[in-house]
């Protein structure tokens, strides 16, 4: 057993004391960046100041502010204690040794870019570490503090960055190239994942120009990334603007000192139309053109990528409010085109599931995957594994988020599936994790029991199918490439996919939504990982 000195790293900032749970060094709430408080609300990220003594890294950092009963209700259970000092990350290592070269998961949580944390059930490092990976998780600006524009800070810092919570996502990766080797890891060998908001933050690393020749990371895994379209910066700024004057801040002449004096769990009660969410904002530095131009510019890092989707992606819709009957009603005449694709669908409601999962989140990223495959390898899945146990309460398919832990390894550690795992599961879980790990380190999923993940091309449309059959899909729903090409065209996806004027709504079936891996009444009793 490691003794109390083996738990004390050294990083560029200053030494950190962690702890042994099972087996595993665990270092807990580590700053990467200085707290984006006061002055320092709505910049760029800064280095931390060095510390002279030993601190703990025993606890989990403060959580960024959110809407605490949103992130419970879509699933990622309780943040915990919040504060705009929120700037922190975690390290599980099975060794703390400089040299040993493991590989590294950077893990970017989802939620919107409203709601999450780096500390959340699923995301416990301990199955990773154990099979010889070092993982890291973090938190970023959300809602208000993370993504936001407004005129006094077009005044302050013209054409500036306003996607503040994806520059401290490379903040955490420029520290995780620093300081990783002295926990035991790679930094010429780091793996970007990330689910959801976590997944299109994955793919802003791939197509922002600030992340041109850095090599802090070697390849990337986007498991149900939608691409949306970000928001144009002017329609950030009205946003902004609107929000302020929720705030009684109102005039032309709203200066940034006054922005910066709100009191930061207020913004949490303003008109849900305010937020940008659930997409970044294009026309800044850190995202100057869509994601979707980068990757058809040819604009993205030429890396490794694995693209995911979940059978029933469109439940994280339903957790923000959006009715499947209503996203049938705003696509218009093109549902006479689309119907005759799902010839076993009599229901509206049912057919607008479909259609978002199908449109959001695996049709339309396909189109990336088609440009990036061009330049790099890249690989598609499409998880509709249900545990055992589950699968009567799962009647669309696998809600968005409940593939996260499978691809963690922790489905035995939060809800819905913790310790409800049977033998079936567990054989479904090694399969998975053979891919995984082969991924991680190589950066080729290969092959597990008999089936290889093969490459996407254009002239091989294929996507690996995980469901209690595991296969080989070719082609995958390519005969609807070119109807959702027309619909993106159109802006009728963007359009179908519009959150309602009020707040997000709570879903009635508890089982409705698994946004962070998570579901339903499960989700506020798990609490933090350990």
């Amino acid at each position: 057993m490691a003794g109390e000195k083996a738990l004390v790293v050294s990083t560029r900032e200053g030494q950190v004391q962690g702890a042994l749970v099972d087996r595993v060094m665990v270092f807990k709430g580590i700053p990467y960046a200085k707290p984006p408080v006061g002055s320092r609300r709505w910049k760029s990220p800064e280095p931390m100041d060095p510390w002279s003594n030993v601190r703990p890294a025993l606890e989990f950092g403060l959580s960024p502010f959110q809407d605490r009963q949103g992130c419970i209700d879509t699933g990622g259970g309780d943040p915990g204690k919040m504060s705009e000092d929120c700037l922190y990350l975690n390290v599980w290592t099975p060794r703390a040794e400089a040299g040993a070269k493991l590989p590294v998961v950077f893990w970017i949580h989802g939620g919107a870019f409203v709601i999450g944390a780096g500390n959340l059930p699923a995301y416990n490092g301990v199955p990773l570490a154990s099979q010889d990976v070092v993982l890291v998780t973090f938190n970023y600006r959300l809602g208000h503090l993370g993504f936001f524009a407004h005129p006094a800070l077009e005044r302050e810092n013209p054409n500036g960055p306003v996607n503040f919570g994806l520059l401290d996502q490379m903040a955490a990766l420029a520290w995780v190239n620093r300081n990783i080797a002295q926990f035991g890891g790679d930094p010429d060998n780091v793996t970007v994942m990330g689910q959801s908001a976590g997944a299109k933050s994955v793919l802003s690393l791939y197509a922002s120009p600030l992340m041109k020749d850095k090599n802090h990371f070697k390849r990337g895994v986007a498991l149900s990334s939608y691409v949306l379209n970000e928001l144009p910066r002017e329609d950030a700024v009205s946003r902004g603007t609107i929000f302020a004057s929720d705030l009684d801040l109102t005039g032309d002449d709203v200066t940034m000192e006054q922005l910066r004096g709100l009191k930061a769990d207020d913004f949490w009660k303003r008109s849900p139309g305010t937020v940008i969410s659930p997409a970044s904002v294009v026309g800044d530095p850190v995202l100057p053109k869509t994601l979707r131009a980068a990757f058809r510019d040819n604009q993205a890092l030429k890396l490794p990528l694995i693209l995911g989707s979940t059978s029933y992606d469109a439940s994280v819709a339903v957790a923000f409010g959006i009715e499947p009957k209503d996203v049938v009603e705003r696509l218009g005449n093109l549902v006479g085109v689309v119907r005759p694709y799902y010839p076993d669908v009599s229901d509206d409601d049912e057919l607008g599931r479909r259609i978002c999962t199908d449109f959001v989140f695996t049709v339309v990223p396909r189109l990336l995957a088609d440009h990036h495959a061009e330049h790099a390898p890249v690989w598609r899945c499409f998880f509709d594994y249900t545990a055992a146990r589950l699968r009567g309460e799962r009647p669309h398919g696998v809600p968005h988020g409940e593939d996260a832990p499978w691809f963690l390894l922790t489905p035995d550690r939060c809800p819905p599936t913790q310790g409800k795992l049977v033998e079936e599961d567990q054989q479904f879980l090694r399969r998975l994790q053979t891919h995984v790990l082969q991924f991680i380190r190589t950066g080729d999923p290969g092959t597990s029991e008999g089936v290889a993940w093969q490459r996407h091309t254009l002239l091989k449309d294929a996507a690996l199918v995980l469901g209690e059959e595991v296969l080989m899909a070719q082609p995958y729903k390519k005969n609807l490439l070119g109807l959702a090409v027309l619909a993106v065209g159109m802006g009728l996806i963007d359009n179908a996919m519009r959150p309602p004027a009020g707040r997000r709504s709570t879903p009635p079936d508890p089982y409705a939504v698994s946004h962070f891996g998570l579901t339903g009444t499960n989700a506020q009793a798990a609490g933090q990982t350990g």
